[in-house]
């Protein structure tokens, strides 16, 4: 076996490649693209690329999606039994027991078979206090973690405050899992272009950001190479420009089909009650509609809505990778320029209390204004800092300072056009390992076993040239 590492650069493409990526450039000359999976999201890219499957089959229809049985729609749900198919870590011990995996911050990282596993997980106090953490496999490991680097910066990972701060801490983390273990495979998650992506968008001014994954690429290349690992260089999904921002649930209030559940003058969704809603994740939407009877009347609805592309009912989802009972009976494609919020509320005054909080966990979609600052707020930097004063005198307190304005998302993802903006790289230092052809995501996962498990020479320009001659 040839000890193998995977970083996951999130959103990057060949579009931005450039002046500002001189260390990645190394890998460009030979690379290839990858043709996503839909969804094109964090959580169900990464299943494809452990498992080789569609979300049809591995069931990570979404980064969220609702739990039927329980009632709730649950997003960034962390443990690896949700995915209903063998990892790549199962592929590879049943070709040699010896094999061993870190899985360093993707996803589903809990209740896993890896055998080192990291993954953001904050400590929520009974005072209300939410505290940076981590969770590791082996459990022992977090300590020695935050001994060596400092707790895991979570705030610096989600939200207003994002930085290169948390891929800094990912990719020294992963650094110490090669020195003091050497897995036969680890895969490293990088998520810094992420943020300023949906911020700006990618035609907006990120050199900055661009500069400062590179160099972090760069150190963990040389890294990893000089200790004999073969490098692989991905990306999930690339981000697109965006401009329209689509309310589906909102259109669901507006037909009567949405049940809303008013607690202190505030309004939540009841979905059990509600005859269809709306779960929105970036460019798709599930539509969960409780009322069979309601499908086409609400597929000719959302038809007719400006910037949605295609609606998909019943087995029209099969083309996409998406039938699957945790699907939508409806499932929504936004048009390139356009998102799903999953915004349900009429009146600012009348919005959930999570509404302008950083709440990954109970709000029922993702959110990415939770990346700005409100607009509304005078100042918006000292009442986060009373806040935290606040957390810091042990009181109970609320950060309620996030956007609500979708208008500021520039950039979103899920959904592939064909352009260099939503068309993921793949690149390697085992250049004769990539196809010169565009592969899809299911493959990618067949691809690390082959530079894991493939005895073939690295083959460089020169070489090439000689056999040439």
């Amino acid at each position: 076996m040839h000890r193998t590492v995977v970083l996951n650069v999130v959103g990057l493409t060949r579009a931005l490649l450039g002046e500002h990526t001189p260390n990645i450039n190394q890998l460009a000359a030979r690379s290839t693209t990858v043709k996503p999976v839909t969804p094109a999201v964090t959580c169900s890219a990464q299943a494809t690329y452990l498992t080789g499957k569609q979300p049809s089959e591995h069931g990570i229809v979404a980064n969220g999606w609702y739990f039927r049985e329980q009632n709730e729609v649950w997003l960034w749900r962390q443990s690896n039994k949700l995915i209903q198919a063998p990892k790549i870590w199962d592929m590879a011990r049943a070709r040699d027991n010896s094999f061993t995996c870190s899985n360093t911050f993707w996803w589903y990282a809990m209740a896993t078979d890896a055998d080192y596993t990291l993954t953001p997980r904050p400590l929520y106090c009974a005072d209300g206090r939410k505290l940076p953490d981590c969770y590791t496999y082996p459990l022992e490991l977090r300590e020695t973690l935050s001994k060596k680097l400092g707790k895991f910066p979570l705030f610096n990972f989600w939200g207003p405050a994002t930085s290169i701060k948390s891929s800094r801490w990912i990719a020294d983390a992963a650094m110490h899992i090669e020195a003091e273990h050497q897995p036969t495979l680890q895969l490293v998650y990088l998520p810094h272009l992420d943020y300023i992506l949906q911020k700006v968008g990618p035609e907006g001014d990120i050199a900055q950001d661009l500069t400062e994954i590179d160099d972090l690429v760069g150190e963990l290349l040389t890294y990893f190479s000089e200790r004999g690992c073969r490098v692989m260089l991905l990306s999930e999904y690339g981000i697109v420009p965006v401009s329209r921002p689509v309310h589906p649930n909102r259109i669901l209030r507006d037909a009567g089909k949405l049940s809303l559940k008013v607690d202190l003058g505030r309004e939540y969704l009841d979905f059990h009650t509600s005859r269809a809603f709306a779960m929105s994740d970036h460019q798709i939407a599930h539509i969960y509609v409780q009322a069979h009877e309601d499908i086409a009347e609400l597929k000719t609805l959302f038809g007719n809505t400006e910037g949605v592309a295609k609606v998909l009912e019943g087995a029209e989802r099969a083309e996409y990778g998406l039938d699957h009972e945790r699907a939508g009976e409806l499932v929504l494609l936004a048009e390139p320029d356009s998102w799903f919020t999953y915004y349900y509320w009429q009146d600012d005054t009348r919005a959930p209390d999570f509404a302008h909080q950083v709440e990954i966990h109970r709000k029922p979609g993702f959110d990415p204004c939770e990346l700005f600052l409100d607009p509304k707020l005078k100042f918006p930097k000292l009442k986060v800092a009373r806040r935290l004063a606040q957390k810091k005198m042990g009181m109970r307190y609320v950060l309620d300072v996030i956007s609500t304005d979708p208008m500021q998302v520039k950039g979103s993802h899920g959904i592939y056009d064909g352009t260099d903006y939503s068309t993921p790289v793949l690149m390697s230092t085992q250049a004769n390992l990539i196809p010169e052809h565009q592969i899809h995501a299911t493959d990618v996962c067949d691809l690390i076993l082959q530079h894991i498990f493939s005895d073939e020479p690295q083959t460089t320009p020169e070489s090439e040239h000689a056999a040439d001659a």
